[in-house]
C-alpha cells in the first residue's frame, strides 16, 4: 500500500525503479467495439447486483485515520463514524481497516502495544477499544468489516527506543532485521510465524470481524544492491532449498496455508484475502506470466500469489493494479485480463487494488477525468472480476477530478450486494415476512417486517418496484438498501426516497455471507 504524499513526493524516481519504461509514457484509450480486453468499454454505465464496493482506510503515519495521534476519544470516533458514513453515501458496503500497522494494535493486546498512531506514544491506553467499536459501527450500517494487517513490518524507522517495552523487537530483537531504514520481523523464523498467526487469531477469536487482510507487504521491496539480511536463517532453516528465493517463497507460503487454516477452524465464516503487488511476473521470465516489464512480487518480495489462490488459502485476491490504460511497463487492461484468467473456475474471489489516489496527481493520463470511471467499467466485462477496492479513503473523499461524484451519482448509483463465496457457505437464510408498508403523508413509506429465519439473518434487502410486471430481484435499479438486523423483534426501514409514487415492496433476509433468501410477500403501496 502506498502513502498519496509519498508517490508526489518521490514518484517518478520510485515509478522508474519499479517499472521499467518511462514513467511519462502515455496512450489514450484505443478505440474498438465494448467487449474487446483492451481498455475499451461502453459508455453506458451496467450497474452489477453483487460487486464488493471498499475502502482502504489506512492508519499507518496516520494517512486516514486517526488524523492525527493524541485526539480525544469523542475526535477519534467522530472522525471514524464520518468515514463510515461517507462510505453508505458513496453505496460502499465495505471497508479495510488498518488495525496492525507496524507490530502495533489499535485493540487490547496480550502480544502487541497500543499504536502510536492513536495517542503518540507507543503503549499509551487511548482509553477505549476502537476495534470494537469501529467493528460495531461497521455493521450497523451493514459495511462489512476487513481487519487489516501487515504482517511483518516492525517500525517505520530504526529507533527502537521509541518502542514500547513489550514491542516484539525490544523482547525478541534476535527476530527483528533492519532494512532500508524499517525494522522488519524475519519471515524464516518458525517463532516469527506463530507470533503473526497468533496476532491474527487474538482479533479473529475477539472481534466480529468479516475477514482478515494482508497489503502487498511480506519481505520488504528491494533496495538496490542489498540483499535481506536473513543469511543466519538461511543457513539455519533453508538446507532444502538451493535456492534462497525459493526459501524465502517457501516462508511465506507456509504463514498463508497456516494462517488460512487457523482462521478456519475457529470461524469458518471470516474470510482470509490479500492484496499483492499488482505484477506476478513478467512474460519475459515466465510465459505464464503478464505481458508486462515491471518489478515482479513473485522474485522480488517472494509472494507465490498462484499457490495461495491455486490451493484455496484465501478466499479472495485483490492485486494493486495502479496503473493507467495503455501504460507500457504495466497497462491496466493487460493486467486485469491477466488476472482474470489466474482465478477462473478457482474458489477466490477477484477484486481489483484502483489507485483513487492517482486521480489528477501522477501523470497525464491521470489528469483524464475518464480514467478511473472507465477502469470500473472496464471490470465490469469480466465475470470473474467480483468488486474493487480503492486506496484510500481520503483521496475518494477529496473528489479528485469529480471521482467522487461520479461514484455517487452514476458508477455506485445503487446499493449492492457483496458476492456470495459458496465454498464457505450456500445455504441461504428463510424469507422474511412483510407485514406493512404504508405512506407516511408523503415523507416515507415506513415498512414492518417480521425475521422467519431462525437467526441465520444478519441483514435484509430492500426492493421497491413500480409495477407487478417489473419484480424481478436481479435489477440492481430496484435495490434501494441493505440495512443490519436489529435484535430479534419485528424490523423496520422507511423509504425517503420514494417521491410519493405507487409502489410494490418486497424484502429479502441476508446471511452473514450474503446469501439470499427467496423474497417475501410483495405490499403495494399507493
Amino acid at each position: 500500500m502506498r502513502n498519496r504524499s509519498f508517490w508526489r513526493k518521490a514518484g517518478v524516481f520510485f515509478l522508474s525503479f519499479l517499472l521499467t519504461g518511462s514513467l511519462f509514457l502515455t496512450s489514450n484509450i484505443p478505440s474498438a467495439r465494448a467487449g474487446d480486453n483492451d481498455g475499451t468499454l461502453s459508455q453506458e454505465t451496467t450497474w452489477k447486483k453483487r460487486q464488493l464496493r471498499a475502502l482502504w482506510v489506512a492508519s499507518v503515519t496516520n494517512i486516514d485515520w486517526p488524523s492525527a495521534p493524541g485526539l480525544p476519544i469523542g475526535q477519534q470516533q467522530q472522525e471514524f463514524i464520518q468515514i463510515l458514513n461517507e462510505a453508505k453515501e458513496l453505496n460502499m458496503n465495505a471497508v479495510v481497516v488498518q488495525i496492525r500497522p507496524t507490530a502495533d494494535a489499535f485493540y487490547p493486546s496480550k502480544l502487541n502495544p497500543w499504536s502510536k498512531y492513536l495517542t503518540g506514544t507507543q503503549g499509551k491506553n487511548p482509553g477505549y477499544d476502537p476495534l470494537d467499536f469501529m467493528v460495531r459501527e461497521a455493521h450497523k450500517r451493514n459495511l462489512e468489516f476487513h481487519a487489516w494487517f501487515n504482517p511483518y513490518r516492525v517500525s517505520m524507522d530504526t529507533e527502537t527506543d521509541q518502542l514500547a517495552p513489550n514491542n516484539v523487537a525490544r523482547l525478541h530483537p534476535d527476530w527483528v532485521r533492519s532494512y532500508g531504514g524499517k525494522l522488519y520481523l524475519d519471515p524464516g523464523l518458525p517463532e516469527v510465524r506463530a507470533y503473526i498467526i497468533n496476532s491474527v487469531m487474538e482479533v479473529v477469536n475477539h472481534y466480529d470481524i468479516d475477514a482478515v487482510h494482508f497489503d502487498d507487504y511480506f519481505y520488504p521491496y528491494p533496495v538496490s544492491g542489498i540483499d535481506f539480511p536473513d543469511d543466519p536463517t538461511y543457513q539455519k532453516y533453508g538446507a532444502d532449498y538451493p535456492d534462497k528465493g525459493d526459501w524465502r517463497r517457501h516462508n511465506v507460503n507456509l504463514l498463508v496455508e497456516q494462517l488460512s487454516h487457523a482462521i478456519k477452524e475457529a470461524k469458518p465464516y471470516v474470510k482470509f484475502g490479500i492484496s499483492p503487488f499488482g505484477i506476478w511476473r513478467n512474460q519475459n521470465t515466465d510465459p505464464t506470466g503478464s505481458d508486462t516489464n515491471g518489478l515482479q512480487s513473485y522474485d522480488s518480495i517472494y509472494c507465490d500469489t498462484r499457490t495461495w489462490i491455486n490451493e484455496g488459502w484465501i478466499d479472495y485476491v485483490a492485486p494493486q493494479i495502479y496503473w493507467n490504460f495503455g501504460y507500457a511497463p504495466a497497462a491496466y487492461e493487460k493486467l486485469v485480463d491477466w488476472w482474470a484468467h489466474e482465478v477462473n473456475g478457482k474458489n477466490v474471489h477477484l477484486y481489483i487494488g484502483q489507485a483513487a489516489y492517482k486521480i489528477g496527481h501522477s501523470t497525464e493520463a491521470w489528469d483524464d477525468p475518464e480514467e478511473m470511471p472507465n477502469q470500473l467499467l472496464f471490470n465490469n466485462q469480466f465475470a470473474e472480476v467480483k468488486g474493487s477496492i480503492f486506496f484510500s479513503y481520503k483521496d475518494v473523499k477529496a473528489n479528485y477530478l469529480g471521482f467522487r461524484d461520479r461514484l455517487k451519482n452514476d458508477l455506485f448509483k445503487y446499493p449492492a450486494l457483496i458476492p456470495t463465496m459458496p465454498w464457505l457457505d450456500d445455504n441461504p437464510p428463510k424469507k422474511p415476512k412483510l407485514l406493512k408498508a404504508e405512506n407516511k403523508s408523503g415523507s416515507a413509506v415506513h415498512l414492518v417486517w417480521k425475521d422467519q429465519s431462525k437467526g441465520d439473518s444478519t441483514a435484509f434487502a430492500i426492493y421497491r418496484f413500480s409495477s407487478a410486471k417489473e419484480i424481478s430481484l436481479n435489477r440492481p435499479q430496484n435495490l434501494i438498501a441493505t440495512v443490519r438486523k436489529n435484535g430479534n423483534g419485528l424490523q423496520t426501514f422507511d423509504d425517503r426516497t420514494a417521491e410519493n409514487k405507487p409502489a410494490i415492496y418486497v424484502i429479502t433476509a441476508l446471511d452473514r455471507l450474503h446469501n439470499e433468501s427467496k423474497p417475501s410477500n410483495p405490499i403495494f403501496v399507493r
